[in-house]
C-alpha cells in the first residue's frame, strides 16, 4: 500500500511533470500550473520551473554528413587547383602544393574509413538474429 505521504509527493511530482509537458508544448496554461505547483510543493519547485536551458538548433545527421563531405571535397578541389597552378608555373611553393595534396589525401582516407565503419555497423545490424 502507498502511505499518504508518498501519495502526496507522487501527486506533486505528477503535477510538476505535467507543467513541464505543457511548457514544452507551448501551452499558455504553463504559468498557471507553475503557480499551482509552487503553492502545493513550495518555492524550490517554482524556481526549478522557471530556470530553462538555452535552446540551440542542432543540425540533423544528413546535414552534418553533407557538410563534412563538402569540406572534404573543398580540400580536394583546393589541392587540385594548387597542383594545376604549380604545373602552369605560377609562383606557388612546392611545399604548399605537397601539404595541400597530403591534407586532401588524409581527409579522403579518413572519410573512407568512416564510411567503411558505418557500412560494417550496418552489416552487423542486418545480420543480427531476431
Amino acid at each position: 500500500m502507498i502511505d499518504p505521504t508518498s501519495a502526496s509527493s507522487i501527486q506533486s511530482m505528477m503535477e510538476t511533470i505535467r507543467s513541464y509537458q505543457s511548457q514544452a508544448a507551448g501551452s499558455t496554461s504553463a504559468g498557471n500550473s507553475a503557480q499551482q505547483i509552487g503553492t502545493s510543493v513550495g518555492p524550490a519547485a517554482l524556481q526549478a520551473k522557471t530556470i530553462q536551458a538555452p535552446t540551440t538548433e542542432q543540425p540533423n545527421f544528413t546535414e552534418s554528413v553533407r557538410n563534412l563531405l563538402n569540406k572534404v571535397n573543398d580540400v580536394n578541389v583546393n589541392a587540385d587547383k594548387m597542383q594545376d597552378a604549380y604545373q602552369r608555373g605560377e609562383d606557388i611553393p612546392l611545399t604548399d602544393v605537397v601539404l595541400g595534396m597530403q591534407k586532401a589525401s588524409l581527409s579522403f582516407e579518413a572519410t573512407l574509413q568512416v564510411r567503411n565503419k558505418v557500412l560494417k555497423a550496418y552489416e552487423d545490424i542486418m545480420n543480427m538474429p531476431v
